[in-house]
């Protein structure tokens, strides 16, 4: 056993009457001993199929409490598991299967409908967590003989996950146990999580975020664990009243969601004197100040800003909870961060440049080895902007790549979103650049207003002179878009190529 499959197999049986997950879809918490259980009948199963070390798992299931269970009966054999979305559409999931033959498959009935052929067996396995679909490949399962039984090793792959990019082909990147064990444990340290913590799970099961940052760091601090099958604003503030939750891991979508919903906020009224919430981890992209000042004073709880990928299993950065400054992605925790300039690794303060990382926890290479740009003197390059403060803190401007080329000046689309997303009307934002004859490129703002088709004019004046009042003059939005819909990749990360195509293949004006 690895040091991951250790610290979790001691954790069910040092806890064998003590609830430690529930699913919010059942109205029962799940002890050390149900989950133990789940563990050893799915690996026993795994075992009989025959799988074995190195071989590939995928699971294309909805948020669940199964999912530390499959997880930790997979690891156990050394079986990597590549959770992906439950809504990808059956020809990609088929076409998926035929570039990478997973010999066994955990699927929802929805999807195991499209695997036909004969070469699949069906069963269905019931766990304490729940009900699962297993789909085994006949042509390479039946009669194998190779399966490999030798001891699982620290760098053996334990999770493959499709990256959140903005170019519609997500990369593959592979996390060993020793980095998805050294990623939690910074996680529940910086986070000061303790048994006593009960973390609920709102973002997807197949992300980085609830994988690492919510389920396995509190797996490692002994904490509980709320899985929810997706956000919902209007059931939020219960489920947290409920389950005791003192802590969520969310992007800030959702922290604007919970601000504008009329039901959540008339729940938290309601509520509040039972709601005991320590934090809200917010990551992915910087709240404006207005929307955080406004989370933490209506809903009395600290907001918590950090920088984190699925290349690095987790977070880089977070913000001290004694000391955060608002804007900022934190201090560097349990990770080397420093800045690329012209070929030159620098943390000067006030220095504009692409963030580089490395650590115990960061990958070196990416499976399909299609990047190696992306990797250089040991460190892996980001793609994103950004720069430190003269006490160390990061500030992330946007993607390298989505940077705006407007009359020869450099725009970050992160701090024109940043600032525009002030305006209350906007319920997303997307800025892009659109070609422009003579400047190169005109910045763009696209939104999804709160009350689609109505007052667009007013709104488009509103955000003009907005961005021309609080935006240097190359920064501000020459042109605003409004829009029912982004184009998404798996990860529902907007896909601004797209979306600057869609823009100009029916020429909104």
């Amino acid at each position: 056993m690895t040091q991951l499959t250790t610290r979790l197999s001691n954790q069910l049986k040092n806890n064998p009457d003590r609830t430690l997950i529930r699913d919010t879809n059942r109205s029962d918490w799940f002890t050390g001993r149900d989950l133990h259980q789940d563990v050893a009948t799915l690996q026993a199963l795994f075992a009989k199929m025959p799988l074995g070390r190195g071989d590939q798992l995928l699971v294309c299931l909805p948020n669940s409490a199964v999912f530390p269970v499959i997880n930790q009966a997979a690891w156990n054999l050394g079986i990597i598991v590549h959770p992906i979305s439950p809504t990808t559409p059956i020809p990609e999931l088929l076409a998926d299967f035929a570039q990478r033959q997973y010999p066994a498959l955990l699927l929802t009935p929805a999807l195991t409908a499209g695997f036909t052929a004969a070469r699949f067996a069906h069963s269905e396995l019931v766990l304490n967590t729940a009900t699962v679909q297993v789909l085994a490949d006949r042509t390479q399962l039946d009669g194998r003989a190779d399966v490999d039984h030798s001891p699982v090793q620290e760098d053996d792959l334990g999770l493959i996950l499709n990256t959140s990019g903005t170019t519609g082909k997500p990369k593959r990147v592979g996390l060993s146990h020793r980095r998805l064990l050294n990623a939690a444990s910074h996680d529940a340290e910086s986070n000061h999580m303790t048994p006593e913590d009960t973390a609920m799970i709102t973002m997807p099961m197949f992300h980085i975020n609830a994988q690492v940052m919510s389920t396995l760091s509190s797996r490692i601090a002994n904490a509980r664990i709320v899985v929810t099958p997706k956000f919902s604003a209007s059931h939020f503030w219960q489920q947290v009243h409920d389950n005791h939750v003192t802590w969520v891991s969310v992007v800030p979508t959702i922290i604007s969601f919970l601000l504008l919903n009329e039901k959540a906020n008339a729940a938290y009224g309601r509520l509040q004197a039972g709601i005991h919430l320590r934090f809200v981890r917010s990551s992915s992209f910087a709240l404006p100040e207005e929307r955080l000042r406004a989370f933490q004073d209506r809903f009395h709880t600290l907001v918590i800003e950090g920088y984190g990928m699925t290349e690095s299993a987790s977070q880089c950065t977070t913000n001290p909870h004694d000391a955060p400054k608002i804007g900022s992605a934190g201090l560097p925790f349990g990770t080397e961060v420093q800045l690329l300039i012209a070929g030159e690794f620098t943390s000067a303060p006030g220095a504009l440049g692409e963030i580089v990382i490395r650590g115990d926890h960061v990958i070196t290479h990416y499976l399909d080895d299609d990047k190696p740009e992306s990797f250089k003197d040991g460190w892996f390059l980001t793609g994103d902007l950004g720069y430190f403060d003269e006490d160390g803190y990061l500030f992330v401007k946007g993607r390298k790549k989505e940077i705006i080329s407007r009359g020869g000046e450099k725009v970050a689309p992160a701090h024109v979103e940043s600032v525009l997303s002030a305006l209350d009307f906007i319920e997303q934002l997307a800025v892009i650049g659109m070609p422009d004859d003579l400047y190169g490129e005109e910045v763009t703002a696209v939104i999804i207003a709160t009350t689609p088709g109505l007052n667009e004019a007013a709104q488009r004046q509103q955000v003009l002179a907005y961005g021309a009042s609080h935006l240097a003059k190359y920064e501000a939005p020459t042109r605003v878009e409004f829009i029912r819909e982004f184009p998404r990749n798996t990860t529902g990360k907007i896909l601004r190529p797209q979306l600057r195509d869609q823009l100009l293949s029916v020429g909104v004006n």
